[in-house]
């Protein structure tokens, strides 16, 4: 069972690792390049080294899915419980000088995630579910005390009879995320970097985050968490479940629709297939 304090535990490991993102930013770092493309950097991995030692503290019993230790080839066999973790969601963004990159750090029981936390480094912006119970934000700074921040529950809002707001990404508007935006239902688009998007949604911002391009598990298990604890839900297309252990994949997911609310058509007049509440 997960309790709040679990989720205030995870919540500073996610504070203090942005402290550690933050410091290799401000002294200079090289960016390279892995063998899938993406781009890597010394916080990277400073980050995940702190996160694995913090989680071990607190849980030596639960296995770590890491990001940068399944790109250096390390094996890892899904067990009923693992943690989740991207120590830094959004590196190129990162590398180029931007600001749009988090820490997520996420809970999974048997295929789904029930806990999750999103620190967004730069801004101080702290999201955090916990499956059941509820979501929460508060605004920490990187390396300050999450458990006396201000919290305040957050909760995702009854779709708007003008119209459905989409979240989107920065970086990768594929053609069928521009044709899904031409939808009746789609009255606005809003653009964001990282595992933000889910947290928009969670907090009511946006209703409909679609994603029809390749991501990893730990790009989403933290920010799926935080979207089901604050009502939402996270489907395949096709509206089946979207599990995670993806061993076959190489843990590689597939599309998604991540929605405020219990799924809707995005075919028709609004008014025909939006319900107020």
């Amino acid at each position: 069972m997960v309790s709040r304090n679990d989720l205030s535990v995870m919540a500073q490991i996610a504070v203090d690792a942005s402290a550690v993102i933050l410091a290799v930013r401000a002294r200079g770092f090289v960016s390279r390049t892995k063998a899938d493309n993406s781009i890597v950097t010394e916080a990277d991995g400073a980050a995940e080294d702190l996160i694995r030692a913090r989680l071990a503290r607190h849980w030596a019993d639960i296995p770590l899915q890491a990001e940068e230790a399944m790109a250096n080839g390390s094996g890892f066999d899904p067990s009923h419980r693992y943690f989740c973790v991207d120590p830094l969601d959004g590196t190129r963004d990162f590398a180029s000088g931007g600001d749009d990159f988090t820490v997520n750090i996420a809970l999974v029981e048997a295929g789904r995630p029930v806990a999750g936390v999103v620190h967004v480094c730069v801004t101080g912006a702290l999201y955090a579910g916990l499956v059941g119970e509820g979501a929460w934000r508060a605004d920490v700074r990187a390396g300050s005390d999450a458990a006396q921040a201000d919290w305040h529950a957050i909760a995702t809002r009854p779709y708007p009879l003008a119209g459905l707001t989409a979240v989107v990404s920065r970086s990768h508007l594929d053609p069928k995320t521009r044709a899904l935006l031409d939808r009746p239902c789609i009255a606005e688009s809003l653009a964001e970097g990282s595992s933000m998007k889910f947290c928009r949604v969670a907090e009511g911002q946006a209703d409909l985050y679609p994603r029809f391009g390749p991501t990893m598990e730990w790009d989403t298990a933290a920010g799926h968490a935080i979207l089901t604890a604050a009502g939402g839900c996270l489907l395949q297309p096709d509206g089946s479940p979207f599990d995670y252990g993806k061993v076959d994949s190489g843990f590689t997911n597939g599309p998604f629709l991540a929605w405020g609310r219990a799924p809707v058509s995005l075919d028709g007049a609004v008014g025909d297939v939006i319900k107020d509440g």
